[in-house]
């Protein structure tokens, strides 16, 4: 991870020298998606300072990369980034071949893949969404956790029916910085089955911390195979950390002239944190408004829509949880959605 091209000259040099091909980030939103996945991370230290605001989890053999008579190595910067080193060049030149040797033919343990839903407006229905994926990927026998990321949101867990459910939320996790250890996490969280919850407590409102956030995603990726996380509408330090970790963005608009409008915004604020948005348009359309003209409008792809279904409603206040039965328009939905993003056949659909 740097911007300085002469430094990333003699980098892709050595990492030529010790048969490694490398993935080049200028900056750490660039870089966060990999971040945890990747099994040697060379930070330059024209990116330190930007690595620290940007709360990245620490993670084993991160090492900073410097140049001699460029002023003398940061050590307490690399004491907070969580660098195992602090290699000067051209002195550390062999020392870095050995280390980018030592990568080739290395797997990386898999990791989730991380799936982020908000709502075009408010009302759109982006937490029954949300909920119908991760119940939909945990049937399918993925791993999988649901995080709930809106603090005004009223609950994940009611939206599942698993409010009397014993376990950690958010408020006992609020002090997490660095790593969380996954399979601790997965033990603490409410669960049934492949499927655990982090989501809030009905306790006074408290802010989320980012180092929490960020952690969080960090062991998600690691330890489960499926995370998906609802998201608010308010762009808080956690909500880009959960941006810049998610591989898709889905945005649920309603066929709605005043909420395509107000999905706009959300749009404009979300792109800059994540390149792969798709917009799903929810039924019904008083005007007549096409799902294809709501995607051009907000110039995203159409990853799906939804027809009105009134059982859904009239279950989620029974606490039934959201495509639980695998009928319907949402279930069918998230069963696409769920095939499509993890490369796992799904055919729940059930005929009772």
């Amino acid at each position: 991870m740097t911007s300085d091209d002469d430094l990333l000259d003699e980098l892709l040099r050595l990492a030529a020298a010790g048969g490694t091909e490398v993935e080049v980030a200028p900056d750490p939103p660039a870089a966060r998606s990999r971040w945890t996945a990747a099994p040697l991370i060379l930070v330059g230290s024209d990116q330190t300072q930007a690595c620290l605001r940007a709360r990245l989890p620490r993670r084993p053999r991160v090492v900073m990369v410097g140049r001699s008579g460029q002023g003398d190595p940061s050590w307490d910067l690399a004491e907070l980034l969580g660098a195992e080193h602090v290699a000067m060049l051209p002195a550390a030149q062999p020392w870095l071949v050995d280390q980018f040797a030592e990568t080739t033919g290395n797997t990386v343990a898999t990791t989730g893949r991380i799936i982020a839903v908000i709502g075009g407006r408010g009302g759109a229905g982006a937490s029954v969404l949300a909920g119908g994926l991760a119940v939909t990927a945990a049937r399918a026998g993925l791993r999988t956790l649901l995080v709930d990321a809106d603090p005004l949101g009223g609950g994940l867990d009611l939206v599942l029916g698993w409010e009397q459910l014993s376990g950690l939320r958010w408020p006992a996790l609020t002090s997490a910085d660095g790593r969380v250890d996954a399979p601790a996490l997965v033990q603490a969280l409410p669960s049934r089955g492949d499927l655990v919850m982090l989501s809030w407590d009905r306790g006074d409102l408290m802010p989320l911390p980012a180092e929490a956030m960020a952690a969080t995603m960090d062991a998600g990726r690691r330890g489960r195979d499926f995370v998906v996380v609802d998201l608010p509408r308010q762009f808080d330090d956690p909500t880009v950390i959960a941006l810049q970790a998610a591989d898709q963005v889905f945005v649920l608009v309603p066929a709605e002239l005043r909420a395509t409008a107000a999905a706009a915004r959300v749009v404009a604020a979300v792109a800059p944190h994540c390149a792969n948005l798709s917009v799903i348009v929810r039924g019904p359309a008083p005007g007549r408004l096409k799902a294809r003209e709501v995607a051009k409008a907000l110039d995203l792809p159409l990853a799906g829509t939804l027809r009105p279904e009134p059982n859904l409603c009239r279950g989620l206040e029974r606490g039934e949880a959201p495509a639980a039965t695998g009928r319907g328009p949402l279930a069918v939905l998230c069963q696409r959605l769920v095939a499509d993003l993890s490369g796992v056949p799904v055919h729940l659909t059930e005929t009772a």
